[in-house]
Formats: C-alpha cells, sequence, structure tokens
C-alpha cells in the first residue's frame, strides 16, 4: 500500500473525441495484473470495475465538495466504498486520508499524484497521515536502513513542499510506530498464510518478514481509526487494489458485532436471503388460518414455483427449503440480527441491555423488531467501542491511473528517461520532455487534417496531471488545440517543458524553505535500526 507506484504504457485505439475522457482512457487492451511488489500493468481500466469490483469514480463526483482537479479530469477514475468519506467531508464529520511511500528511490512525478490527494483531503478537513514504508522497503525490497533514511528524507521534503502541514497532520515510519505494530499483531491472529497465497502468490520461499510486512500495511490502514472509527481514504493506483480489498476483510473480521437483516431464528445466506425476501413480500398473511406466515408456507409456495421463475440457482433453492422446512411453523418476521463474532461475555451483555424494544436471545444472536439497519450499525460500533473494542469501519480506496513514461510504455526507475524525478535539475527536466514520444501524427500536414492523438500523448498527460494545475480551461484547450489539428507537437513540447522546468525550480525552492519544518517534525529522521 505505497505510492511508489509502476506507471502504465498508453492504450492503443482510443476514440479522438474532442473531450479529455473522464474515464482514464480505459479502452484498449485485455489484460488486467494487480501486484503491489511487482510491473503490474492495467491495459484496460474498464476491466476493474468488472473483475475486482471497482466502482467508476464519476458515479460520486457530484457528492464531493470541491473536488481536486484530478478528480475532475478522470484521473482518479475508480473508488472503494468513497461515499462515506464524501459524505463526511460534506458535513464536516470526522474523516482521515492515508496513504504510504516505500523509499526505494526518488520521489518522481508520479507520486505527486499520490501527495497531492493527500494534501487536498487534508484541506477539505480530513485527518492527513503520510507514512514511511520502511519496514517493506527492507523486507520486500531488500534496501538497506542508510538508503531507506535518504529516501524516506526526500519524500518527507517534497510532501511538506507540495502543502503537507505536519501540525495538522502525521508523519511517521512503521519502523517506530509501536501502536502500528501492536496492532499488526492483533490483524495477523485474523490473517492465515493460505490467504497471503491466494492474494500475493506467497510460497514456501517467501520470507516471514514480508509476511510481516503485509500485516504491518494493515495496520497502517487501519491506523487512523485507533483513537475513533472514522471514514478513512486511502489514496493508492490499482496495482494496491490486493491491500486495500484484504484490509477490508480485515476489519469486518475484527468486529465484533456482524449485522444484518434476517427473516427467522437461523441464519440466511446472502442469496437464502433474498428469495425468502421476495416471497415474505408476495405472500399474504392473511391468507393463512392464523393471519401468520409462518417458514412452511413459504416452504410451499417456493415448492410450487418453477425454478426458472426464481433468481436463483437449484442449490440455493434446496437449502432454502432445508432451513424452512426444519424450522416448519416458526413466524417469518424481518428482524435485524446482531450476529456475535468475537465478542466478549461483557460486550454481548451491554449489547442486549441496549437494545430497546422487541428482542430475542440467542446464543450467538440477538434479533431486534424495533430498530433499522442503519440505526443498529451505529449502535454496535458504539458497543464495541465502549467495551475495548475498535469498531473500525471498512477503509475506502480512490485510484489513480498510471502515468505513462516520457518514452513511451512504462515509466520506470530504472529508464531515467522515461520519468522526471522531483529531485532532476530543471534543465534536465526540461530536456527530457523536449525528448519525450508524443502521439502526434507523421508531418504537420496529417496533424493539421487528422489532429493529434492527445489520448496517447505522454505529453498531454503531463498537462493533465501536472503542468494545467487547477486550470481545466487550459487543460482542455491543449486537448483541443492538439485533436483539432492546431497545435503541433514542436511548440506544444517546447511550452509542456518550460512549465516542467518552471515547477522543478519551484519545487526545490519550496523543499529548501521546509527544511527546518522537516527537522522539527514529529517523525525520526534516522533509523534507530541503522548499524
Amino acid at each position: 500500500m505505497t505510492g511508489d507506484d509502476p506507471l502504465e504504457e498508453p492504450e492503443s485505439g482510443e476514440p479522438t473525441t474532442g473531450e479529455p475522457l473522464t474515464d482514464g482512457g480505459a479502452a484498449g487492451a485485455d489484460d488486467v495484473a494487480l501486484d503491489p511488489w511487482g510491473s503490474s500493468s492495467v491495459s484496460d481500466y474498464r476491466k476493474l470495475f468488472e473483475e475486482f469490483g471497482i466502482e467508476e469514480f464519476d458515479e460520486v463526483l457530484e457528492q464531493v465538495p470541491n473536488p481536486h482537479y484530478l478528480m475532475r479530469r478522470g484521473v482518479i477514475f475508480g473508488h472503494r466504498d468513497y461515499r462515506p468519506v464524501a459524505r463526511a467531508l460534506q458535513n464536516d464529520d470526522p474523516a482521515a486520508v492515508l496513504s504510504g511511500f516505500m523509499p526505494t528511490g526518488d520521489p518522481h512525478i508520479g507520486h505527486k499524484l499520490v501527495f497531492d490527494e493527500i494534501i487536498w483531503h487534508q484541506e477539505q478537513g480530513a485527518d492527513a497521515y503520510g507514512l514511511i514504508a520502511d519496514l517493506e522497503a527492507n523486507s520486500a525490497r531488500g534496501l538497506s536502513w542508510v538508503e531507506i533514511d535518504e529516501h524516506a528524507r526526500n519524500y518527507l521534503l517534497s510532501l511538506l513542499a507540495l502543502g503537507f502541514d505536519p501540525e495538522e497532520g502525521e508523519l511517521y515510519r512503521q519502523s517506530t510506530n509501536r501502536e502500528v505494530q501492536d496492532l499488526a499483531f492483533d490483524l495477523g491472529a485474523e490473517a492465515n498464510f493460505s490467504e497471503f497465497q491466494a492474494i500475493y502468490g506467497f510460497d514456501g520461499e517467501t520470507d516471514v518478514s514480508h509476511m510481516q510486512s503485509v500485516v504491518t500495511q494493515m495496520a497502517d490502514i487501519l491506523y487512523p481509526q485507533l483513537e475513533e472509527p472514522k471514514p478513512t481514504v486511502i489514496p493508492v493506483g490499482p496495482d494496491q487494489d490486493p491491500h486495500v480489498r484484504l484490509a477490508r476483510d480485515l476489519a469486518e473480521r475484527m468486529r465484533f458485532f456482524k449485522v444484518s437483516e434476517a427473516y427467522a431464528s437461523f441464519e440466511l445466506e446472502d442469496d437464502e436471503r433474498a428469495l425468502v425476501a421476495e416471497f415474505y413480500e408476495r405472500l399474504d398473511p392473511a391468507e393463512f388460518d392464523d393471519d401468520d406466515l409462518r417458514c412452511v408456507h413459504v416452504a410451499e409456495a417456493l415448492e410450487e414455483t418453477p425454478l426458472s421463475e426464481l433468481e436463483a440457482s437449484a442449490d440455493t433453492l434446496s437449502s432454502v427449503l432445508t432451513k424452512l422446512n426444519e424450522a416448519g411453523m416458526e413466524p417469518i418476521r424481518p428482524r435485524t440480527r446482531f450476529f456475535d463474532r468475537r465478542a466478549t461475555d461483557d460486550a454481548f451483555d451491554a449489547l442486549i441491555d441496549t437494545i430497546e424494544g422487541e428482542k430475542r436471545v440467542y446464543e450467538s444472536h440477538v434479533d431486534a423488531f424495533e430498530i433499522d439497519r442503519a440505526e443498529a450499525e451505529e449502535l454496535a460500533r458504539q458497543v464495541e467501542v465502549d467495551n475495548g473494542g475498535y469498531g473500525f469501519q471498512p477503509p475506502s480506496s480512490i485510484y489513480h491511473r498510471f502515468m505513462t513514461g516520457l518514452t513511451g510504455g512504462k515509466m520506470s526507475s530504472s529508464i531515467p528517461a522515461s520519468h522526471i524525478s522531483l529531485l532532476d535539475d530543471p534543465e534536465d527536466g526540461y530536456d527530457k520532455v523536449k525528448a519525450a514520444t508524443t502521439g502526434g501524427r507523421e508531418t504537420a500536414e496529417e496533424q493539421r487534417e487528422k489532429g493529434g492523438k492527445a489520448d496517447e500523448c505522454p505529453v498531454y498527460e503531463l498537462y493533465a496531471y501536472l503542468l494545467a494545475g487547477d486550470d481545466d480551461e487550459f487543460a482542455k484547450r491543449v486537448y483541443d488545440e492538439c485533436v483539432g489539428g492546431e497545435r503541433l507537437c514542436g511548440d506544444c513540447k517546447e511550452q509542456a517543458a518550460q512549465l516542467m522546468k518552471d515547477f522543478l525550480a519551484e519545487h526545490q525552492e519550496k523543499r529548501e524553505e521546509v527544511e527546518d519544518l522537516l527537522e522539527n517534525a514529529d517523525i525520526e529522521l534516522e533509523s534507530p535500526r541503522r548499524r
């Protein structure tokens, strides 16, 4: 879960529409691979929506107050469960943002995306956390602590120079944060090796320290909620999604209670519950002798209904019928269920006492008949926190597009010409942009006739992701002039190169200005693990 993301190659065959693509230009090839430590490639962002359940950010954009230009331009293209964060920002309720940086090299313009996302959330009122993933750098990448300290300092200086407020936010490194390490120990009890095998491909040759670093990252993600549960967003590239999914699962497993809807004393799976709910709405209790709808009545109705008319599999139908027939004459009544996952005896007793109105108490769950699902979720969380539990809310995430390398293909730290470091000499930054690959045509005449391919152009990405700043009109004008044939690549690169030179010069000047701010920040700049 770091901002040290591999960066992406251009898609091919994208349409030229006259408008910047708000889906991140997600048309093209079919391969999707998500590997937090490898050279992940996402050639078709739309497949992330289909295969991994990532939602399109456009669907939540209207709910975001003062959206960042990366959101408006579709650079931030997807999210997991961002709505609670957006609501909290709208209502000035508690919220948090956290992302981490693995100090394996110089911070580059790809990292700036994550820096900007953290800082924007902080400006909107969220508690902001920036962490140095030094344990991961040491265990997964084998860097020495001397190297880690040097790179960590550079990341922190750039984060501060771009506007992170250390007095309002928190900076820390994994190796010296005892609370994170203690939380990682607790989370480790809910994770297992077979799970790590399935998610990360670990095997018998994987170092134990590498596996420990995963649990530490899970603790990082949940760390902002140690003082109080609150919506928390993790801005990352899509290659880090496996970490987010595991963290969401672990947050749920750590909860004392699971809250769900139920219709009888026994437990139903989600697809089974949907089937029973449908027939509860369909059947009229007045048609039965004692005006009560009972399990046997629903079973009879299901048995009389052809499978082709049910939105359920044969296995689901068979399982539901078994459970209903075993329950016999038990009434079917909607209720909210509090299932005891890992609650202490005191917490379970406190829950029983707190629930008002009609309720039924069983060995491992409590059914309440006068409380809705949302109210029940809050009640369960409060009882948990009051009785020593964490009460975690599942962390949210937002995903930004990978940047294309200046030489085409992936932006790689091992290919200096493909990327621009935030520490590059401004003149070198100028030269790299001038030498960059473009989405232009073979000749100026063809460019004027057909227009350029801005959606495939690394130089246009520089405008959209960085150089145009908050000026959407400027970004759109560059795009329209390119695809309309008015803008030629030579002039476009000259303008971009000069803007990049100016940005680097200004950024490096600000880095010098925040040296004292970093020295005074509450973070260890030299690892105690150095020997």
